[in-house]
C-alpha cells in the first residue's frame, strides 16, 4: 500500500496523509454498478473459496512464555494511529497486522488469501461473501471474539469517518456516498445470522473485496465492549486479538509488544517481547544498526547507507521482492499533458536503466509497467510499446502530430516525502528530456503538505508519486490509476477502461482477469496517462542471532514479528 502521500527516506515509503489514495474507489463503485449488466451470476463460481481452512480451530492459547531473547526493530516509519479506524499507512499497520486479527490474511510470499479470525470466507454468489468464525477466538483482554465484534469493526470504523483511516476510501462495496462526501454504511450490508457467521452484501460484484478484508486499516477486528462507537481509542489502550499485544506506548518513541496469551489463530509469536524504536532520520538508523542498538533496521536507509552497510561484517543485508513503485503522472488535461504526442514522446525516451543506476545506485530495478513483476498478470507494455530510449523515434512522434520543439515542461517532485535520492531522480530525467533537443524542462520541488494538493490544480505538467500495495492483487496497480482520472485527479478518462476494470473485478476466473490485466496495460502504454519509473526491493538489515527476518520480506511489506526470533 504505498500511497502518493507515504513518507520515506530513499528507497521505501510510508503510508501517511491524504486520503486522496482512495477516492477512486467511490468513484469507481458507480462506474461498476453501471457496468453490473455484464457480469452475469455465472461469473463467479458458486462457491469461489475465499480463504482456506485456518489451522487454529480448536488450537490452545499460546503459551505464554515464548522462545529466544525480546529483540529490537528500528524504524523511520511514523504511526498515524493505533485504532485502526484512524489508519492508513504503514507505519501503523505495521504494528496493527501484529496487534489485531482480520478476517482473512495473507501468507509470506504468496497471493493467496488465508484464514485468520475466520475459518473460511465463501462467495455464494457474485454479490454475497460468507465468512465463518474460528471458534473460541478471543481478545487480548479475554473477552470472546464473536460476529457480533466484526460488524461493530465495520460499522464504527464507517461511522467514526476518520480522513486518515482507510475505511471510507476502500469499503466502496458496502457504502454509499453522499454529495457532500459522506460515507455510509448500506442498509443491510452485513449480517450475523449467529455468533461465528458474519455475510457481506456487496452493492456489485467485485473479487477485490476479500483483498479488502486483508488490510487491518479497513477490516481489523476491534473489542466492541473496549472501543468507543463514535470515536477513536488512544493508541496505549488499543486491544487486539492477534498474536501480540501492546504493552507500551510513546508516539515516536517506542512500542513495546508483548504476547498475546489469549491468541488461538495460525500465526502464534515465538518472542516474548518486541521492541519498536522510531527514529526520524534514515542516518540515525544507519547508525543504530551498525552500533547494535536495534536488531532489525527496517524502513528506511538510503541508498548509500545500504551500500556502506553491506560492508559491514556484523550486520546482513537481506532483501525480498518488492512492488513499492515510482511513476510520473501526466496532467492530462493540462495545455501540455493534454497533447498525446508529447506524452508518447517523453515515454519514449526515458532511460529507466540509468534512472535505478545513477539516482539509486542499482537498489531499485526498471519498471516497465505500472503492475510491478510477480503479480499475475504483469506485463512489460511500456517496453513492447517503446523499446530502447530512441531519439529519433520521439523526434518523429512529434513531427508526425506538427509539434514544434523544444516543448517546454514544467516536472514536479517533492524534496523530502520520497526521500533524498528523489531529487537525484528527477535531475536525471531532465537530463534525458534535454539531452534530446526535444524538451525544456524546469524542475520545480515543493514540500508534500502542499505537493499533493498543487499537482492536482495543474502546478506540473509532469509530476512523481509513489505506491504500494493495499492487497496482493493487479487491480490494485489498475483501478486506481486508469479509472476516472485515477486517485491523482489527472485527468485522464477512458471508458473502455473504465468497462474492464469492472469486467476483471466482477469475475474470479483468474485467467480472464489477467488477460484484462494485459489489456488495460496495453492502454496505459498506449495513452500515456503516467510513465512508470522504478520497482524497489524489500530490504531489512539485522544483526547477529536474528532469524526469520528473510521470512517475511515479501511484495505485501507486512513486517511479520512472529517470524523473528532472536537467540545469543
Amino acid at each position: 500500500m504505498d500511497r502518493p502521500w507515504d513518507s520515506g527516506y530513499g528507497l521505501v515509503t510510508d503510508l501517511s496523509g491524504s486520503p486522496e489514495r482512495h477516492a477512486f474507489r467511490r468513484r469507481q463503485v458507480d462506474r461498476s454498478k453501471q457496468f453490473g449488466a455484464l457480469i452475469g451470476a455465472g461469473a463467479l463460481a458458486a462457491a469461489l473459496a475465499a480463504c482456506g481452512g485456518s489451522d487454529s480451530s480448536g488450537a490452545s492459547p499460546q503459551s505464554g512464555g515464548g522462545t529466544g531473547d525480546p529483540w529490537i526493530l528500528g524504524t523511520t516509519d511514523t504511526v498515524t494511529a493505533l485504532d485502526p479506524a484512524g489508519s492508513y499507512d504503514l507505519g501503523s499497520s505495521t504494528l496493527e497486522y501484529n496487534l489485531y486479527q482480520t478476517l482473512v490474511t495473507v501468507p509470506p510470499n504468496s497471493t493467496k488469501i488465508v484464514g485468520d479470525a475466520a475459518k473460511s470466507c465463501t462467495y455464494d454468489n457474485p454479490t454475497t461473501l460468507t465468512c465463518t468464525l474460528n471458534p473460541d477466538e478471543k481478545f487480548s483482554n479475554g473477552d470472546p471474539l464473536t460476529s457480533s465484534d466484526v460488524k461493530y469493526s465495520f460499522e464504527r470504523a464507517i461511522k467514526i469517518q476518520d480522513a486518515n483511516g482507510a475505511a471510507i476510501y476502500l469499503l466502496g462495496s458496502i457504502t454509499d456516498t453522499a454529495k457532500d462526501g459522506t460515507v455510509t454504511l448500506n442498509k443491510g450490508a452485513i449480517e450475523t445470522p449467529d455468533d461465528q457467521t458474519v455475510v457481506f452484501h456487496l452493492d456489485h460484484p467485485d473479487t477485490t473485496f476479500q483483498y479488502v478484508l486483508t488490510y487491518p486499516g479497513a477490516a481489523a477486528i476491534v473489542d466492541e465492549d473496549a472501543f468507543p462507537a463514535d470515536k477513536k481509542l488512544a493508541d496505549d489502550q488499543v486491544i487486539g486479538s492477534g498474536p501480540y499485544k501492546l504493552s507500551q506506548y510513546k508516539a515516536g518513541e517506542q512500542a513495546v509488544l508483548e504476547l498475546n496469551s489469549n491468541y488461538t489463530g495460525p500465526d502464534p509469536g515465538k518472542t516474548p517481547q518486541v521492541f519498536v524504536k522510531y527514529y526520524s532520520e534514515p542516518s540515525a538508523l544507519k547508525l543504530a544498526a551498525q552500533n547494535g542498538e536495534v536488531d532489525v533496521a527496517w524502513r528506511s536507509l538510503s541508498p548509500t547507507d545500504i551500500s556502506a552497510l553491506k560492508s559491514d561484517s556484523n550486520v546482513t543485508v537481506a532483501t525480498g521482492k518488492g512492488s513499492e513503485i515510482r511513476y510520473w503522472v501526466w496532467k492530462v488535461d493540462g495545455p501540455v499533458g493534454k497533447q498525446l504526442a508529447i506524452r508518447q514522446a517523453a515515454a519514449q525516451l526515458i532511460d529507466r536503466e540509468a534512472i535505478a543506476k545513477d539516482a539509486y545506485d542499482g537498489t531499485v530495478d526498471p519498471l516497465y509497467s505500472i503492475v510491478p513483476p510477480g503479480y499475475g498478470g504483469a506485463s512489460q507494455a511500456f517496453k513492447t510499446a517503446y523499446g530502447t530510449p530512441d531519439v529519433a523515434k520521439a523526434k518523429q512522434i512529434l513531427k508526425d502530430a506538427g509539434i514544434s520543439t523544444p516543448v517546454d515542461l514544467t516536472v514536479g517532485w517533492t524534496p523530502t516525502h520520497y526521500g533524498p535520492s528523489t531529487e537525484d531522480e528527477a535531475n536525471e530525467l531532465q537530463r534525458q528530456l534535454e539531452s534530446s533537443g526535444l524538451f525544456k524542462v524546469t524542475l520545480k520541488s515543493t514540500e508534500w503538505e502542499q505537493y499533493q494538493t498543487i499537482y492536482k490544480q495543474g502546478a506540473y505538467d509532469l509530476f512523481i508519486l509513489g505506491w504500494f500495495p493495499d492487497y496482493p492483487d493487479g487491480d490494485d496497480y489498475l483501478s486506481p490509476f486508469l479509472v476516472d482520472g485515477g486517485f491523482f485527479q489527472n485527468g485522464y478518462k477512458n471508458p473502455q477502461a473504465n468497462k474492464l476494470v469492472a469486467k476483471e473485478q466482477g469475475t474470479d476466473d483468474q485467467a480472464k482477469r489477467q488477460q484484462v490485466f494485459g489489456q488495460l496495460q496495453d492502454i496505459a502504454a498506449k495513452d500515456v496517462p503516467f510513465i512508470p519509473s522504478w520497482v524497489g526491493q524489500n530490504t531489512a538489515v539485522y544483526g547477529k542471532g536474528m532469524s526469520g527476518v528473510e521470512s517475511t520480506l515479501d511484495p505485501s511489506f507486512i513486517f511479520r514479528f512472529w517470524l523473528v526470533t532472536k537467540n545469543g
